[in-house]
C-alpha cells in the first residue's frame, strides 16, 4: 500500500510538472498548424526565462504564411529583447509585398530600434512628409518662403545605420535654399516653382538615409520680405555712422590743434614780455658803461610818447554803452 501511495504522488508531481513546462494547448495548436515542436522545446524555453507564447504564437502564424522559421531564431531574437511578434509580421508583409526581406535583416532592424513592420508598410505605401517653411533669397533681394512634400519610400537595404527623416527634410532644406539663391530674380522661381523641385531631386539628397526619394513638389511659395534693401539701408547707415565718427574726430583733432595754438601764442607772448624786461636793464647798463647819453635817453623817450599816441589815435578806446554821443542836429 505504501509503495502505491508513493507511486501515485510520483505519477502526481510528474503531471504537474509536465503540465507547468509544456503548455499543452499551446503545443496542440503547434501541432495542428504542422510546427515540429515537442515538450523538450518547451521545457527548454521554461527553463530559459522564455514565455512559450511570445515564441511558439508567433511561429504559427509565419510557418501557416509559408515562412519557415525555427524557434531557436527567435528565441535568439526574444532573448535579445526584439518584438518576435512585430518581426514575424514584419516578414509575412514583406513576403506578400514580394519585398527582399530576411530574418536576420528583420531582427537587426528591430534590434536597431526601428519599426520593421512599419518600415516594410513605408515600402509599400509611400509616406508624404511635408518640410517647415524654409526662407531663402533669390539674387534680386527678395525673401521666398516654401514648403516642399516630399514623397518618400522605405529603403529596407539601408534601414540599418541610414539617416532618419530629419536629414532627409535638411538636405531637401538645404537644395532649396540653394536653389531660389541660383534664380536671377523671384520671379522666376514664382513662373516655375517646379524647377527647384526638379533641381533638389538631382542633387541625390537620399544617399546615406533609410529612405528612397520619390518625388519633391513644391507646396506653397511666399513672397517675403525684401533681403536686398534692407541690408542697403543697413550698409547706408553704418556707412553714415562711420562718416560722423571720422568727422567728429577731425572735429576734435582741430580742436585740440587750436588749443595748442593758443598755447603757443601764449608762450610767444610771455617771451616777447620776458625780451621787453630786459630793455630798461638793458638801458641801465649802457648808462652806466658810458654807451648812452641822457639827451639820447630822452630822445628814446619822446620816440616811445609818440608811438604811444600814434597808437591811441589809430585805435581809440571804446567807450562803455549807454555812453554814446548824440547825432549832431538832434537830441537823444
Amino acid at each position: 500500500m505504501t509503495l502505491w501511495i508513493v507511486l501515485g504522488a510520483l505519477a502526481l508531481l510528474f503531471l504537474w510538472l509536465f503540465f507547468y513546462f509544456v503548455p499543452v494547448g499551446l503545443w496542440v495548436s503547434a501541432l495542428a498548424a504542422g510546427v515540429p515542436v515537442g515538450p523538450m522545446t518547451f521545457i527548454g524555453m521554461r527553463l530559459r526565462k522564455v514565455n512559450p507564447h511570445r515564441v511558439i504564437m508567433p511561429m504559427i502564424a509565419a510557418w501557416k504564411a509559408g515562412i519557415k522559421l525555427t524557434t531557436s531564431d527567435l528565441e535568439a531574437h526574444y532573448l535579445a529583447g526584439g518584438n518576435v511578434e512585430r518581426v514575424v509580421r514584419a516578414l509575412i508583409s514583406a513576403d506578400k509585398a514580394g519585398i527582399a526581406l530576411g530574418f536576420q535583416r528583420a531582427a537587426a532592424i528591430d534590434l536597431a530600434g526601428r519599426d520593421v513592420y512599419d518600415a516594410v508598410a513605408m515600402s509599400v505605401n509611400p509616406r508624404v512628409i511635408e518640410t517647415p517653411k524654409v526662407a531663402a533669397v533669390a539674387k534680386d533681394g527678395i525673401e521666398l518662403l516654401a514648403i516642399a512634400k516630399i514623397t518618400v519610400r522605405a529603403n529596407i537595404e539601408r534601414l540599418v545605420g541610414g539617416a532618419t527623416e530629419a536629414t532627409v527634410i535638411a538636405r531637401v532644406g538645404e537644395g532649396i535654399v540653394s536653389a531660389i539663391g541660383s534664380a536671377n530674380s523671384h520671379k522666376e522661381v514664382l513662373e516655375n516653382p517646379d524647377s527647384i523641385s526638379k533641381l533638389v531631386l538631382s542633387k541625390g539628397l537620399d544617399a546615406g538615409t533609410a529612405f528612397e526619394l520619390l518625388s519633391i513638389d513644391i507646396a506653397d511659395v511666399d513672397v517675403g520680405r525684401n533681403i536686398g534693401a534692407e541690408l542697403q539701408t543697413a550698409q547706408a547707415e553704418a556707412d553714415l555712422k562711420v562718416a560722423r565718427a571720422k568727422a567728429e574726430e577731425r572735429r576734435a583733432m582741430a580742436i585740440a590743434r587750436e588749443q595748442e595754438m593758443l598755447a603757443l601764442v601764449q608762450e610767444r607772448r610771455a617771451a616777447v614780455v620776458e625780451a621787453e624786461a630786459e630793455i630798461p636793464r638793458a638801458i641801465a647798463e649802457a648808462f652806466r658803461k658810458g654807451q648812452l647819453g641822457i639827451m639820447d635817453y630822452y630822445r628814446l623817450r619822446n620816440i616811445q610818447a609818440d608811438t604811444a599816441m600814434r597808437e591811441g589815435i589809430a585805435k581809440p578806446e571804446e567807450r562803455p554803452r549807454g555812453h554814446e554821443e548824440p547825432p549832431a542836429g538832434g537830441k537823444r
